[in-house]
């Protein structure tokens, strides 16, 4: 493998169609895809000002970074990255891409990233200004995660969270095989439209909460006072230590609480209009 250290490179594509280097301490300057078309790549100790550096690139490792916001778009369409203790200040990062590892990663500005990304898995890993994160994307599996942004994990599939706390209006929309394990999840109409959403061990917070959800299953969760009208046009098996506000015209299968503050069944219930509701008070 070819050392490249201690260099600085500019403009437009500088080390296009490289395989085999090794970058030790390289400054990538403005300009347009530093490592386009390239293929085992190890970089350490690098900073990446410039757009668009890594497009189409097989098989590399990026360790101990910085990608500036001038590094925007960074990564796309590329397959089979291990990222590592790096800083990432750019925005849409992540798209088209599939086999991505990320460990003791930051993302402060991680609006629109991770789009489209398969076989993805994130280990202490911390985000904000997330706006649509994870759009259209599968094969997910997160631990020790924190999360500040909106829209987020919308349309994806097969997804395993754990031990996460994800601040985020309209999470989970619209997803299918997501399973979120001792979790905080804040912000406004959580997960509707699901198919098959299990929350274990969660504390649910956010107004009108798991609406339109199709085989929604609930264990040993928590609900804020604020997770009012939950459960509308749901069909559920959901069982919550504690209060819940209120719950609205869930369609079929059983809830148990603790207590509850209200239960709304009017006209606009949906068939078959079966739920069993049972509480301790």
């Amino acid at each position: 493998m070819q050392l490249i250290e201690n260099k600085e490179f500019g403009g437009e594509r500088p080390l296009f169609a490289s395989h085999g280097l090794k970058l030790e301490g390289v400054t990538i300057h403005a300009g347009e895809s530093a490592l386009k078309e390239c293929s085992d790549i190890e970089a350490r100790n690098c900073r990446f000002k410039g757009k668009y550096p890594f497009w189409h690139v097989d098989n590399f490792m990026i360790d101990h970074c910085l990608f500036t916001e001038g590094a925007r778009a960074a990564l796309w369409y590329s397959s089979h990255l291990k990222m590592t203790d790096t800083k990432v200040e750019a925005p849409k990062m992540f798209r088209e891409m599939s086999n991505l590892y990320l460990r003791n990663v930051v993302i402060p500005d991680a609006q629109e990233t991770l789009w489209h990304c398969h076989n993805v898995e994130l280990d202490n890993v911390e985000v904000a200004n997330a706006d649509y994160l994870f759009m259209h994307s599968s094969d997910i599996r997160i631990r020790n995660y924190r999360q500040q942004g909106n829209y987020s994990f919308q349309y994806c599939r097969n997804v395993v969270i754990e031990d996460a706390d994800i601040n985020s209006k309209d999470a989970f929309w619209n997803t299918e095989n997501v399973t979120v394990i001792n979790s905080r999840l804040t912000g406004e109409y959580l997960g509707w439209h699901s198919k098959n959403l299990r929350l274990v061990n969660c504390h649910i917070s956010g107004t009108q909460p798991l609406c339109y959800c199709d085989n929604l299953i609930m264990e040993n969760c928590t609900m804020d006072v604020d997770a009012d009208l939950a459960f509308e046009e749901s069909t559920l098996t959901a069982q919550i230590n504690g209060h819940i506000t209120s719950v609205k015209n869930p369609t079929s299968g059983t809830i148990e609480a603790g207590s509850i503050g209200e239960i709304i069944i009017d006209e606009n219930i949906k068939m078959p209009a079966d739920c069993k509701i049972t509480t301790e008070k």
